[in-house]
Formats: structure tokens, C-alpha cells, sequence
């Protein structure tokens, strides 16, 4: 802050405190009393507004609200404060600015109005507002309101904060991703929910011949009398088909900023993003979809098919992830060994041949094996998809839509240069 910043006295009172002293200067030099009268009325009033700003009791109070209360990256946000002034006396025209955090940007600043004098309870409130855009995802804290009140003469300026900063969620952008063409819905994988419908309605029920020490509860009466012989009911076991998305946070395949701060990396970035949406667009497929980490640790609860609220909670969860230790792409391998699912997309940064080669065995567990590599060299991603991965390589800035429907919709890949 400059040391004029600091000044408590405006233009106003800063010419008015010069011209006290002037006449005072003069009144003595030419023996004119009338200015001496001058300088010390100017030199009070200069005095009394300070002590309007620095003596007399003025409490403020504010609260914040965002809308939307979550946002994702990239999306604007309108940021409304309420600001609740408690003062004996009224306070003239200032100026406010609310502190933005590295992340974010928009003009935050503006004129605050004028307050009557009231110490009412509730005080006298002001609403503000302004737009702003999150840039990066995480937990970005916005705040405190910085105000620069003025008394009513428009002499004097106190500089002061109010309220503390309040955290708003950035989550990584949900790209829209295309549906599966090619899959049939009832892909699944070898670890099934069973739902047992027995007495919930004929609509799951599967009529058999009668066998001896069947209950007669369940007879099919109705099949019964259709085919002229004892028929009871037998629960349809229903399977939910299973999709698995795994981000690869192993260190050594991201720049060191992934493991610091989220959003300092730019490729981690398109990564978690490209996670989240895959996710987002299988659950909407029917699948239960489990997120996990490359050395097959859940990163959060499996989500149901069609659970539009656990796709936002995942996306808040992962408003903070970073990348963490390092962990071998092998440990895939290891995590997946004896199991089978519908979907398997693995989002990862740097790969080279040889993590290529350690991923060969992964496609024989998938019926969609899907691999989205932010900076994989292009043998890599070659031979990647010799083994049997459907590839797409996704640097920063990249359309992560057509990327996801060069590999799913037609069951391709796409290598790139």
C-alpha cells in the first residue's frame, strides 16, 4: 500500500488542513486576526471529521452469498454482499473492493453509497454485487471487503477490512461427452447388485414347473391355469451393469505443480476434468461407476446409475485433488488381476512405451477399454492401442468432447501428431 494510501485526509481535507495552516502563517505576518479565526475553524473541522472516522463508534457487518454456491472452471460467478452499517452519525459517499484470490478474476470494486445515521439493530444495509470468473478449480477463499469510508464533510478517509474471507468450490469442468453407441445396456462386469423382487409385482417374476417342497405361496396361478400345470414363481435376478474410471495421480507422469496446488497444472487439469466427465456420462449410460486411483484405491463411493447428485458430489470432492505419490502404472494391472467390467477409462499424463507395454494385459478386463493421455509420446499411444486400448491423446486446450466420441462413438482412436 502507498504512503498516500495511508493519508487519513482526502483532497478536500488535505487542502483544508494547507489553508489553515496558510492563514494561520499570514494572520501573524500581516497582523490580520480575521485569519486566525479562519485557520483555527478550518483546523477543527479538519480535527472534528477525523474524529468522526477514528473516535466515534461506526460497526459494520457483512455477509457474502455466490450464485451459482458451487461453480465449476471457467464459469462465471455472481458474488452478492450485504453490508449492514451501524453508525450515530451518516456517512458520506466512499469506495469498496472486495479481495479476489489468485484464480479468480472480475472487476470487485465500485462506489459504496451514502449511509444515514442509526444504531438500529440490524444496522443500515447496503447491497452489493459484481461478476466474476473462476478460473481454476479448489477451494478459493474471497474476501475481506475492503471499504474506504469518508465523513460528511469530506474531509478525512479511514481504510478497513470487514468480515473474513469465505471459501468458494470450484469444481473441474464437466465436458459434455457424447453416449456409447456401440455398447449394449446390459454390459456389465463380474460384480453385480442383485435385486430380489420377490412380492414387489410380476414384472421380475419367471414362472417354473412345480417341484416338490416348493411353497405353495408361490404358485403362479395365473401361468398355472395358462399351461394346465402347477407353476411357481421364481425371482429374475437383475444385474447393473459396471464402469470403472481410473486417474493416474502418479507424480512422476505430471509436472511437479500437480502435487502442490490444485489447478497450478495445466495438464492435470485436462486429467481431472476428463475423469469426472467420463464418470458424468456413464453414470448417465446406467452404469455403476467406481472412480479409483492407478494402484486401484476409490478415490469416492461408487456412484448408481443415473445419480445425478453423486456426480456433483464427485466433482466437489474433486474440486482438491492433486496428484500424490508416485505409484508404477503396473499397479493397474495388479488392482484389476481376476476382474472384469463394462467400461474401464484410464485418464493419465506422461506414458512412454514401456508404461504402454506394463497396460497391455488391462484390455482383456474391459469390454470398452478406453485410455485418454494428456502427454503421452505417440509410440507410446501406438502401441497402446496395438494391445487393444481405444486411445486419445488430450493436451491442454483440447475439445475433450471430440476426443471422447473419436474413440467411443466409432471405435477408434485418435493418436494425434
Amino acid at each position: 500500500m502507498s504512503p498516500f494510501a495511508r493519508w487519513p485526509l482526502t483532497a478536500r481535507g488535505t487542502g483544508a488542513a494547507l489553508l489553515a495552516v496558510l492563514c494561520f502563517v499570514l494572520a501573524h505576518q500581516f497582523g490580520i486576526p480575521e485569519l486566525s479565526y479562519l485557520s483555527v475553524l478550518l483546523a477543527l473541522g479538519v480535527a472534528a471529521s477525523i474524529a468522526t472516522l477514528y473516535v466515534v463508534r461506526r460497526t459494520e457487518r457483512v455477509t457474502r452469498a455466490f450464485v451459482p454456491d458451487v461453480a465449476a472452471a471457467g464459469q462465471d460467478v455472481l458474488v452478492r454482499l450485504r453490508v449492514e452499517v451501524r453508525s450515530p452519525l451518516p456517512g458520506a459517499q466512499g469506495r469498496w473492493h472486495d479481495r479476489l484470490p489468485d484464480g479468480m478474476s472480475g472487476d470487485a470494486g465500485g462506489v459504496f453509497p451514502q449511509t444515514s445515521s442509526g444504531m438500529r439493530r440490524d444496522g443500515r444495509a447496503v447491497t452489493l454485487e459484481y461478476a466474476a470468473t473462476a478460473l481454476r478449480r479448489g477451494i478459493l477463499p474471497v474476501g475481506p471487503l475492503s471499504l474506504v469510508s469518508t465523513d460528511p464533510f469530506g474531509f478525512a478517509r479511514r481504510r478497513h477490512l470487514v468480515g473474513a474471507p469465505v471459501p468458494l468450490t470450484v469444481t473441474p469442468l464437466i465436458a459434455k461427452f457424447g453416449a456409447i453407441a456401440d455398447q449394449p445396456g446390459e454390459a456389465g462386469g463380474s460384480l453385480r447388485t442383485t435385486t430380489d423382487r420377490l412380492g414387489q409385482g410380476t414384472d421380475n417374476l419367471v414362472p417354473r414347473h412345480y417341484l416338490p417342497g416348493d411353497s405353495m405361496r408361490r404358485i403362479h396361478w395365473r401361468a398355472s391355469a395358462h399351461r394346465d400345470e402347477l407353476m411357481v414363481r421364481q425371482e429374475e435376478q437383475e444385474t447393473t451393469p459396471e464402469a470403472i474410471v481410473v486417474l493416474d495421480r502418479g507424480v512422476r507422469r505430471w509436472a511437479p505443480e500437480a502435487a502442490r496446488t490444485p489447478g497450478a497444472d495445466p495438464g492435470f487439469e485436462v486429467a481431472v476434468s476428463a475423469c469426472v466427465s467420463a464418470a458424468s456420462r456413464l453414470v448417465q449410460e446406467g452404469y455403476v461407476v467406481s472412480v479409483l486411483d492407478v494402484d486401484g484405491t476409490l478415490l469416492h463411493d461408487p456412484i448408481e446409475g443415473g445419480d445425478a447428485t453423486g456426480v456433483e458430489l464427485l466433482a466437489i470432492g474433486f474440486a482438491t485433488v492433486t496428484a500424490r505419490r508416485d505409484a508404477p502404472v503396473e499397479s493397474l494391472v495388479a488392482a484389476l488381476a481376476g476382474a472384469t467390467t463394462g467400461p474401464l477409462v484410464l485418464v493419465t499424463g506422461a506414458i512412454d512405451e514401456a508404461d504402454a507395454a506394463a497396460l497391455a494385459a488391462v484390455p482383456h478386463h474391459s469390454s470398452l477399454p478406453v485410455l485418454m493421455s494428456v502427454s503421452a509420446t505417440r509410440p507410446a499411444l501406438v502401441r497402446a492401442a496395438e494391445t487393444g486400448w481405444r486411445v486419445a491423446s488430450i493436451p491442454p486446450g483440447v475439445d475433450l468432447s471430440v476426443a471422447w466420441s473419436s474413440v467411443v462413438d466409432r471405435g477408434g482412436s485418435r493418436v494425434g501428431a
